[in-house]
């Protein structure tokens, strides 16, 4: 699965972090970025979680 980001639609809600934090981290201000592609079925369901958690729907697969 891959866990792709549009940075142009994050709002910097920080709901993606809390449901895979080994896949999703967070800057200075609050904005995702994605620090490893998902690599177990445990990861695709972090990032599948993730994916439906973002109010902006910045997430996809």
């Amino acid at each position: 699965m891959k866990l792709l980001l549009d940075s142009t639609r994050c709002q910097g809600y920080g709901l993606c972090h809390e449901k895979a934090p080994e896949l999703v981290d967070l800057d200075e201000w609050g904005y995702a970025a994605i620090t490893r592609p998902p690599s177990s079925p445990e990861d695709d369901r972090a990032a599948r979680a993730a994916i439906e958690a973002c109010p902006a729907q910045a997430l996809r697969s």
